[in-house]
């Protein structure tokens, strides 16, 4: 695997990446933001039913930091490759995540993702790997979909594009089609919003041009056709809340919820977070995709809240 040099959010490691003339990492830096704020947001709603129903009903936010977890950080690497390469370099990304997961893995890793990532940081190779899982089938979750946000942010200007580093970036971990088509449908999003689209029909028409036939991709289909106008327990009820913590059962729905609040991150969150379910994920996809919109503001006190991103800043690797 290659080694990479001093790598976090806020600086590529190793060799400067190219020319960026449109912006493009500051684009996939400011969906981390938001995709970072809403998974710690989220993952404090993690706590009992009661407490859970009273913050939101009165639109409480949890007191103390809110620190990320495992959405923010395989993010983090992600905008840390595009930021080096410019695109979506699997065996560099891999090493990253190998990095990151060995810094600190009790960050609300999956069983599976545990499993996968625990073999890629003792330098079995990501391909066969993620291959292995699930009888050979590969990974279904939700993982490819809830990190894949930034992706669209730099290749905003290209939905093929986008898609394409999508389904790569989603490969190193998620075999299976379902997996990859949730990052694809998430990224294409994200790149459609940074490109100043306020219609969520259009928004729906561009990821379903994109996204692969399957379960992820019907889910959709039903989002887009599901009222905005729906109270979000009837939307939970169509199309899943992420609580089998797979593409299927999480994007949909996540899609949705951004749809609803395209320009409003505040709004967008709490509508998201009312469908319970994988809420750190939701979150995460749904804050990834909003804070691309150029009228979103991530609120300050949000942003202060959220532990910093540089608790996961790495030091050289070796394997």
């Amino acid at each position: 695997m290659t080694e990479p040099e001093r790598s976090v959010s806020s600086g590529p490691p190793g060799p400067p990446g190219p020319p960026d003339p449109r912006g493009r990492l500051a684009r996939a830096q400011r969906s981390l933001e938001g995709l970072s704020v809403g998974d710690a947001f989220g993952d404090r709603f993690f706590t009992s039913p009661h407490t859970v129903e009273h913050w939101i009903e009165q639109r409480a936010l949890p007191a103390g930091r809110w620190p990320i977890t495992d959405d923010s950080v395989m993010a983090i690497s992600i905008v840390d490759v595009l930021a080096a390469r410019g695109l979506i370099e699997c065996d560099l990304l891999a090493a990253l995540f190998g990095a990151r997961y060995r810094l600190d893995p009790a960050r609300g890793y999956g069983g599976t993702a545990h499993g996968i990532l625990m073999r890629i940081a003792a330098g079995e190779p990501w391909a066969e790997v993620a291959a292995e899982v699930f009888g050979g089938t590969g990974s279904m979750g939700n993982g490819g979909a809830m990190r894949a946000a930034p992706i669209g942010g730099y290749f905003f200007d290209d939905f093929f594009e986008a898609a394409d580093a999508a389904c790569q970036s989603a490969s190193v971990t998620h075999a299976h089609p379902e997996g990859q088509a949730g990052a694809i449908a998430v990224a294409v999003a994200a790149a459609w919003v940074a490109q100043g689209g306020a219609l969520p029909s259009e928004m729906f028409a561009a990821v379903l041009d994109h996204t692969p036939d399957g379960a992820t991709r019907a889910g959709i289909e039903r989002a887009a056709n599901l009222p905005l106008s729906y109270d979000v327990l009837t939307a939970v009820s169509a199309l899943g809340n992420g609580t089998q913590v797979i593409s299927e059962d999480t994007v949909p729905f996540s899609l949705w919820c951004a749809a609803r609040h395209l320009g409003n991150y505040e709004e967008a969150i709490w509508t998201t977070v009312s469908g319970l379910g994988d809420r750190d994920t939701t979150c995460a996809i749904v804050g990834g995709i909003v804070a691309l919109d150029p009228a979103t503001v991530i609120p300050p006190e949000w942003l202060a809240a959220r532990e910093s991103l540089d608790c996961m800043a790495l030091a050289r690797l070796s394997r």
